[in-house]
């Protein structure tokens, strides 16, 4: 294909079967950006490739999942196909999306803000300022439609899971678990910690691409105050707002 010389996605990958219609492309064993970022290009690649049979590429924390037709194409072609493709290609390797989601902490939509506050001996303002001071990196869509697992947390805020989770949790609630935070795009259970609430809609299937974020994507939270959050809620609710994202380097 052209490509010799360079380092190759089988170079760097171990290809497994999920099934008879898919093929996992494995970069990696651990959570980490750099196996994210080769993941996002090597979906990218294989997007453009757009080889005969693929009906669905989806990128994890670690790996791709390719889900062929069996009756179009097989899984010894397919390891083919992608293993051939240079390790680093791939589009949009060198920015990348940064949101910015308006976000409420603590009050109502954030109960558990000041006991993670009081468990790592801090104050809540201090809470909030590691929280919303990171830049997070969209690891992956999964649980939910338009669930992104982002990360990484501030060393302080990795705390585990509640050991009973919630039955029912707003939608929109910005959460944290261990190295992950998350926003809930729909009402629905979580054992997540909740540290506030954004207005942003995270997931509008009406939309030509229904989920606000993508792998590699970059995202922000920037604190604001509850009156300030109703607003952009009853703008979202007429359709009238949508965040804000800028174009930056790759991380």
């Amino acid at each position: 294909m052209g490509h010799s010389g360079g380092a190759t996605v089988a170079d760097a990958a171990r290809f497994l079967p999920a099934g008879d219609s898919g093929l996992v492309v494995e970069f990696g064993d651990a959570i980490d950006r750099a196996v994210s970022a080769r993941v996002v290009r090597a979906a990218a690649a294989v997007e453009a490739l757009a080889p005969e049979g693929v009906v669905a590429v989806t990128a994890t924390f670690r790996s791709l999942l390719v889900r062929y037709d069996p009756r179009a194409t097989c899984s010894a072609r397919l390891v083919k196909a992608i293993g051939a493709l240079p390790l680093d290609s791939g589009t949009g390797a060198a920015t990348r999306r940064v949101w910015r989601l308006p976000t409420v902490y603590g009050g109502e939509g954030g109960p558990d803000l000041d006991a993670v506050a009081a468990e790592i001996d801090a104050a809540t303002a201090d809470v909030v300022r590691l929280h919303a001071g990171e830049t997070y990196h969209v690891y992956m869509l999964g649980f939910l439609p338009g669930f992104a697992y982002m990360g990484d947390v501030a060393p302080p805020l990795r705390l585990p899971r509640l050991a009973t989770p919630r039955v029912r949790l707003p939608a929109g609630s910005v959460a944290v678990a261990l190295q992950m935070t998350a926003v809930y795009p729909f009402a629905s259970p979580g054992g997540w910690r909740l540290l506030g609430w954004t207005p942003a809609r995270l997931f509008d299937p009406a939309a030509s691409s229904p989920a606000l974020l993508a792998p590699g994507d970059g995202v922000r939270f920037d604190p604001v105050d509850r009156a300030e959050g109703d607003r952009i809620a009853a703008a979202v609710a007429e359709g009238a707002f949508t965040p804000e994202w800028t174009e930056e380097a790759a991380a």
